[in-house]
């Protein structure tokens, strides 16, 4: 075997180094500056360490700061590790599990010894100052490998039970690699890491809070403290992200849905929404929105039932794939005396809907389809549920019981293209109405999925060439194609919007599918006068109503556009004597279908306007003595200073024209 292996660099030049030179000293040997600014290296596409030998001919690139995605990874991971390790540090006994990355930053779960209980808000100071003297240390992150046996031992000599356990059910054969911080702590990782502590920036991270979580997500398992924190490349990043997560707080839907009374949610109903009227009225002009914009692109509206049985489940495939996130139910009448199960042995099980496509397919298949009848467009606002675990309940972002705008388009092959571009068009003008700058992705097949090789690649074909043609596929769009991340059993397109605050939030999608229609017998008869499959593209434009109400509120601070508000307009008197006119100018604002309220109490106006303000109530008519006798009305408008007097009939024609839904302007 040569002792000299050839290296090829991104811009085409090549070197022969000796077999086992690090990446580290081949950009020291290019020059100081890149050997101080080098973080870790790819090696035929894949990240690696920096001080990880080269055993073969290889392609290298070298990853500084300036490669943001592949550099943040890298040291929150280490972040990450530094917490454990000045968890352990400062509470002996303490047992270690698992630390990722996270969008943000890291976490890392922990087993506190019993004597000390949960980890606590108030700790998170005095860690950090142990992980900014780690870091201080400039400790060397070593990668080493281990035998199985060897390492479980270790951990269990150790006390490190549930690392024990999880090395015990790694795959055999699987290479086993733990990282070492200085001589002493280490933990089991994949890696790659940076090559020292000292490569972090002390001032770069902070810890933000301390949760409760379940071993490997379980809830019978047992009871971990969660430390998180974010993690950034340098001060400034870090500083702001936390203008970023401050301006997040202040638009936290739970906070803003309770100060507006829109919802609630409480632990008799987990993961399910308890709608307020003022909310309900915010969920009706969404639906009623998306009604109009569906039955104007031709879609048929339907209904189906929530509950059907396992067999049907069985056919479509989600009873194998995807039955621990759904409810089942026992089809039987239960047992009511005290003694005895409550359901038998004998039971047949039924399942409430985790998605609607299974019943779209079964209203399809009654009666005989022509391929004249294609497209077929079934539309659903579709309530399903999902049994997700509680710790991952968030709001209205993630809940259990869910209503989606949910739709499935039956085509022909020679459809696919026109009608996903037609989706393209549908979702541009939505998403535009709402004020929403968004990025299309193509999600492409996993690794367990259905269909043939040569089924995948038409259906990524068709949705790539859609985007194309309707002009998409740019960076403009932040077109991007995500390797391994498609359904089960299709290929789909996604939508990412951009919020106020640059957040962005995966909403819309478009499946092209070919597994269902076939597992579920679903045909057409053909110009050839043959059966044919139909084609089934899987889409939705909101999503969920739950989580898009939740984007809706964050994006605009609870200040809603005029037509989504709740309330659109209050008129609140300055004296008594106008309370006549306020109730009269109430009555013709309602006419002309404003939603609006009055405030007639003997409260000073200014108390009035700041109550009405945080409710976040888009208009405010102030009306006295004076404007009674003018027929006028002083306007204060939500986020602004000063008002404006007006004779009430223009102000009702301009909350008229405020109140329109954009759909329905001129």
């Amino acid at each position: 075997m040569s002792e000299m292996i050839r290296v090829t660099l991104p811009d085409g030049s090549a070197r022969e180094v000796a077999r086992g030179t690090t990446p580290a000293e081949i950009a020291a040997s290019i020059g100081p500056g890149l050997a101080k600014a080098a973080l870790a290296a790819r090696i035929d596409g894949e990240l690696r360490d920096i001080m990880r030998p080269l055993e073969e001919d290889t392609n290298l690139a070298l990853v500084t700061s300036r490669d943001e995605a592949d550099a943040l990874e890298l040291v929150r991971h280490d972040f990450a590790h530094v917490l454990a390790e000045a968890v352990q540090n400062l509470f002996p006994g303490t047992q270690i599990t698992f630390g990722p990355s996270t969008n943000d930053g890291f976490y890392y779960d922990f087993a506190p010894t019993a004597e000390h209980g949960p980890f606590r808000d108030e700790e998170l100071p005095l860690i950090e100052e142990e992980m900014r003297r780690i870091i201080a240390a400039d400790l060397p992150l070593t990668r080493e490998v281990w035998e199985r046996d060897r390492l479980i031992a270790k951990w269990r000599a150790d006390g490190e039970t549930f690392k024990a356990e999880w090395a015990a059910e790694l795959p055999e054969g699987e290479e086993l690699t733990v990282y070492r911080s200085g001589d002493g702590w280490m933990d089991m990782c994949r890696g790659p890491h940076l090559a020292s502590t000292g490569k972090l920036d002390p001032a770069a991270f902070k810890l933000t809070r301390v949760s409760g979580a379940y071993w490997r997500g379980d809830q019978k398992n047992a009871q971990l403290s969660r430390i998180y924190g974010t993690g950034w490349l340098n001060r400034k990043q870090l500083a702001e992200h936390l203008v970023r997560l401050e301006e997040a707080a202040k638009r936290d839907h739970r906070r803003l849905g309770q100060d507006m009374d829109l919802f609630h949610l409480q632990q008799e109903a987990h993961g399910s929404v308890f709608w307020h009227p003022n909310g309900f009225v915010v969920w009706r002009e969404l639906e009623a929105y998306m009604r109009r914009a569906i039955d104007g692109a031709g879609y048929r509206e339907v209904k189906t039932p929530q509950v059907m049985d396992a067999r049907q489940w069985e056919q479509s495939g989600h009873w194998g794939k995807y039955r621990e996130n759904m409810f089942v139910i026992p089809d039987e009448v239960p047992n009511t005396e005290d003694e005895g199960p409550i359901v038998s042995d004998d039971a047949q099980w039924m399942a409430l809907k985790p998605m609607n496509c299974p019943a779209h397919v079964l209203i399809f298949r009654q009666g005989m389809k022509s391929y004249r009848d294609l497209p077929l467009r079934l539309y659903e606002n579709g309530c399903c549920h999902r049994n997700e675990p509680h710790g991952a309940l968030h709001g209205l972002m993630r809940v259990r019981q869910f209503t989606q705008d949910d739709a499935h388009i039956f085509c022909r092959e020679d459809q696919i293209v026109e009608e996903v571009r037609n989706f393209c068009a549908l979702a541009d003008r939505i998403y535009k109405d709402f004020g929403f700058d968004y990025a299309i992705k193509l999600a492409l097949r996993p690794e367990k999925r259905f269909g043939t090789e040569e089924m995948w690649d038409k259906s990524e074909d068709e949705l790539r060439n859609a985007v194309v043609e309707a002009g998409l596929a740019t960076e403009q769009y932040g077109w991007e194609e995500l390797p391994g991340e498609g359904a089960f059993y299709a290929p789909k397109l996604e939508w990412h919007l951009t919020d106020a605050i640059g957040r962005t939030w995966q909403v819309g999608t478009i499946q092209s599918d070919r597994v269902l229609p076939d597992r579920l017998d679903a045909s057409y008869i053909g110009e050839d006068g043959e059966r044919h499959r139909p084609v089934m593209l899987h889409r939705a434009i909101f999503g969920s109503y739950e989580r898009f109400i939740g984007i809706l509120i964050e994006h605009f601070a609870g200040r809603f556009p005029t037509w989504l508000a709740p309330v659109q307009a209050v008129v609140a008197t300055i004296v008594s004597d106008a309370d006549d006119y306020a109730k009269d100018a109430v009555a013709q604002l309602v006419a002309a279908g404003i939603r609006t309220e009055s405030d007639l109490r003997n409260e000073k106006i200014n108390y009035k306007v700041r109550e009405h303000s945080l409710a976040k109530v888009p208009y405010l008519l102030v009306v006295g003595k004076r404007e009674a006798e003018e027929g006028t009305v002083a306007i204060r408008t939500l986020g602004q200073d000063g008002q404006r007097i007006m004779p009430l009939a223009e102000a009702i024609a301009m909350l008229k024209g405020e109140a329109t839904p954009p759909d329905l302007r001129d």
